[in-house]
């Protein structure tokens, strides 16, 4: 992991990014609005698609509390959009990390240079761009929603 994670309280920075079926997404397109940007190491494994899926069967949920839910790796725009399909993922943005590779996961302190891919976290964004709540989960770990929805029912 980087020496430097982001940390709470922080601005995060912004990012710009297509989604698998080749939407553009912003983190300041999306002010005012909460984001939780989950990050996961790689399509096509397994504890990235439960996390995905969960996040998925948790889209009106996250909606009701005023979250954007938005998965995030360093596969390509083509390999997200047959990975979601495959899942039968639609609501959910999954943005590709892909070119500068893993810039947004760079950016955010959370890349693993020696693999070439991003921490397994979950980051919450505030309205207004600041960095709410940061967990890294070991790489093999499934993140637990249910402490997401702890911290934002509490915040």
């Amino acid at each position: 992991m980087n020496e430097h994670p982001i940390v709470v309280e922080t601005k995060a920075p912004d990012f710009k990014a297509k989604d698998q079926n080749g939407q553009w997404w912003s983190l300041s397109g999306l002010s005012g609005k909460r984001v939780l940007l989950s990050f996961h190491p790689l399509a096509w494994t397994s504890v990235c698609m439960n996390q995905m899926q969960a996040l998925e069967l948790s889209w009106d949920r996250f909606q009701k509390a005023n979250v954007i839910p938005i998965g995030v790796s360093v596969d390509s725009v083509p390999c997200k959009k047959a990975w979601a399909e495959s899942m039968m993922v639609s609501k959910l943005p999954m943005i590709a990390d892909f070119w500068p590779h893993g810039e947004i996961a760079q950016r955010l302190g959370i890349f693993r240079k020696e693999d070439g891919f991003s921490e397994r976290a979950n980051i919450l964004v505030g309205e207004d761009g600041t960095v709410l709540w940061i967990k890294v989960y070991p790489i093999k770990q499934l993140p637990d929603l249910e402490e997401v929805f702890l911290f934002i029912e509490t915040k």
